[in-house]
């Protein structure tokens, strides 16, 4: 409805009704020809708009279909890529675990921040 299509179809839709109506009005017919001719009007126009609505609704179904896939898809691997990031870091925190008690096997204290920064200096 975004590209005007709407605004076309309400259009027309209301030309049709007033075309049809004046022409209906304005033929010299008896009351029983009018009267059969305005229905015979009617039908075709309810028929018009309900193929019109089915369009519409077929065509907006298959955009909600599309927009739904793809939002499943990013869900997705959005999902995906995040399992992975806290697979990575579980795995940096094991990995930084296990050095950390090869370096300082137990009983020895880990050196604080202004001892390694002094160690630093000296080397």
């Amino acid at each position: 409805m975004a590209d005007g299509s709407g605004r076309f179809w309400g259009g027309l839709l209301i030309g049709s009704a007033i075309g049809a109506a004046a022409g209906i009005l304005l033929t010299p017919r008896t009351g029983k020809e009018t009267r059969r001719k305005l229905i015979q009007s009617g039908s075709k126009l309810t028929a018009s708009v309900q193929l019109q609505a089915d369009r519409l609704t077929d065509k907006l179904g298959d955009q909600l279909n599309e927009i739904t896939e793809s939002a499943q898809k990013t869900i997705g691997d959005t999902t995906e890529r995040v399992q992975e990031a806290i697979a990575a870091g579980q795995e940096a925190s094991r990995k930084l675990s296990q050095e950390l008690k090869m370096a300082y096997p137990l009983g020895n204290s880990l050196p604080n921040s202004t001892d390694a920064s002094i160690e630093e200096e000296s080397a």
